[in-house]
């Protein structure tokens, strides 16, 4: 182990074990500049890299993983772009942290232990070579997946150990590479049906395939020169947790991933426009009040963390709400802002053609729309193509339902002034803003200080088009914006949202606070009862019930405890009271 990678292990078990300060936004400004830098003077960013590797002001206090990962991925580009030896062990140090961080990011080792092993290769250090590809098949099968990457990886242990005349290795590897046809080594995907259980993602996407028939690398973070459809197949374990992505964890000795455990990006399918519109409309057929929901990710997404969100929002909900997922092309780092920042707005254009596509091909008798972070770009953009368009007025007839834009990074100013124009397009319009979200104070700073419209506390937007939610209170993780996914209590502000259309003074865990332009609701963590009106919700969603009465039989059914139903019950009282 190098003593780079001893500093790394160290900085990630501190990123684990440590509790970081609350209600304070991390600057990751500087971490976003080198990306610039990395283009115009390598040599310079390279020793700023390795400055910021070591600098707690650039990774945190406790060390963000994320952070240290993304500077490690631009440290072995630019050393590799450099011609320098150190290149090699660079990329070993990366594909090293991202298995140890495998949990925590859900970010694929095996590309970089490839390379490691190639640029090893070319210094004629077959055995290190080795080592990183017998790693690379060890992360390939945490996977539960036996697809051609492990097929070639084994074709490539075969290769290097026949290179080290280590006849009885080179043998194994042989031996491993064809049982892999054999169907004695099936993926558990194909016969497995225990624990676990599918749920298809539609999606439209303008990045490019990447070329690699892998589920979780078949789209990257390029720009596509056209908008392609498909259907993503995710699989949802039985135990799952409402909030949570669950991957594999070394801490839990679980170095497998399995389909009864782990959320998986299983399949990505892309279909021509009749065939994708001609599925969803099959999904509406049985039961034509079903809702859809569009989800546009945020920043530093990869297309299957972005399916693989998309599928547990929904599968949390649990009120059969049919997913589709709209995915530009973010590049997946921290150190990519700029970059992503450059195709977004493209991709509101195409993200409007898609959106009416939907509204006039879908058979969605209801259609929500949830944009997240720097996604919300492209939404902005697209509603107002859309309301220019349709000469959109004040009274109109609504296209769709609940439109919710989590975190916005837009600039304040110019979202409030874009939101009096396509306000006409759906039934309710809600804002989720925080005042500790790292990329949005980021943002700001390299915006000139302009506020952005995702920011709480005390610049939280107010506008009559929209009600502004601040949910400050629901924690600091905000460089991945996860308070909107990842806390149930916000997701049971969305569920009540897309069941009853209710108003903000009616919702559990709301309380007005008057704003500089009017009045805001600030979110109280705790008072609510989320896990039990989660299931209440989406039982009485799904089987359509109105009444109080209903209600109450359901509630009682579901729930033992008297204490549980009343509290649940005066809920739901106060929202049936809103919409009658």
């Amino acid at each position: 182990m190098t003593q780079f990678t001893r500093f790394v292990f160290l900085a990630f078990l501190a990123s684990l074990t440590a509790v970081p300060a609350p209600g304070r936004a991390q600057d990751i400004s500087r971490v976003i500049a080198l990306d610039a830098l990395a283009g115009t003077d390598p040599f310079q960013a390279l020793q700023q890299v390795d400055i910021a590797l070591r600098d707690p002001i650039v990774l945190g206090t406790p060390p963000n993983i994320r952070i240290l990962v993304d500077l490690m991925q631009l440290r072995a580009d630019l050393l590799d772009g450099l011609g320098y030896v150190q290149a090699a062990d660079a990329w070993a140090d990366l594909a090293r942290t991202r298995a140890f961080a495998r949990t925590e990011l859900g970010e694929d080792p095996v590309p970089a232990f490839i390379k490691a092993a190639k640029a090893y290769e070319a210094q004629g250090a077959i055995s290190s070579a080795r080592t990183m590809i017998e790693a690379a098949i060890t992360a390939e099968e945490e996977t539960g997946r036996s697809d051609a990457v492990l097929r070639d990886l084994y074709a490539e242990l075969v290769r290097l150990t026949e290179l080290m005349g280590d006849d009885d290795a080179a043998d194994r590897a042989r031996a491993a590479l064809e049982a892999l046809a054999s169907p004695s080594l099936e993926t558990s995907f194909a016969g497995d049906d225990d624990g676990f259980h599918a749920v298809d993602v539609y999606y439209a996407t303008d990045r490019a395939r990447s070329g690699d028939s892998h589920p979780a690398r078949f789209y990257g973070g390029e720009r596509g020169d056209r908008l392609e459809l498909g259907i993503a197949t995710v699989t949802i374990p039985n135990i799952h947790v409402a909030g949570q992505v669950e991957k594999p964890s070394i801490w839990r000795l679980e170095f497998r991933a399995n389909p009864s455990k782990h959320i998986l990006l299983k399949s990505v399918e892309p279909v021509d426009p009749d065939s994708f519109y001609g599925r969803l409309q099959d999904e509406f057929q049985e039961d034509g009040q079903r809702d859809l929901l569009v989800f546009i990710h945020g920043y530093n997404t990869s297309f299957e963390y972005a399916a693989q969100r998309t599928a547990q929002v929904v599968h949390d909900m649990g009120n059969g709400t049919v997913p589709v997922l709209y995915s530009w092309p973010s590049r997946d780092t921290t150190i990519g802002y700029n970059a992503d920042a450059a195709v977004v707005r493209l991709s509101g254009r195409r993200l409007a053609r898609f959106l009416e596509d939907l509204v006039l091909r879908s058979g969605a008798r209801s259609i929500n729309v949830v944009a997240h972070s720097m996604g919300n770009r492209a939404l902005t953009d697209a509603l107002e193509i859309m309301a220019l368009r349709r000469d959109a007025r004040p009274g109109d007839q609504p296209i769709l339902d609940q439109v919710m834009f989590a975190a916005p990074d837009v600039d304040a100013e110019l979202f409030g002034a874009m939101a009096g124009t396509f306000a006409p397009l759906a039934q309710r319009m809600t804002l989720y803003a925080s005042s500790t979200d790292w990329a949005l104070v980021s943002s700001g700073k390299l915006h000139g200080s302009a506020p952005r419209a995702g920011l709480g506390g005390d610049v939280i937007l107010a506008h009559p088009a929209f009600d502004s939610i601040d949910m400050t209170s629901l924690g600091d993780d905000m460089l991945a914006h996860n308070y909107f996914s990842n806390d149930s209590s916000a997701l049971v502000d969305i569920m009540t949202l897309f069941w009853r259309d209710v108003p903000p003074e009616r919702r559990c865990g709301l309380q007005a606070r008057p704003a500089r332009d009017g009045t805001v609701w600030e979110y109280r963590e705790g008072v609510c009862p989320s896990n039990d009106l989660i299931g209440v919700i989406s039982y009485a969603q799904s089987r359509h019930l109105r009444t109080s009465n209903e209600l109450r039989t359901l509630v009682a059914d579901l729930l033992s405890e008297e204490s549980r139903v009343e509290r649940v019950m005066s809920v739901l009282d106060q929202i049936l009271d809103a919409v009658r």
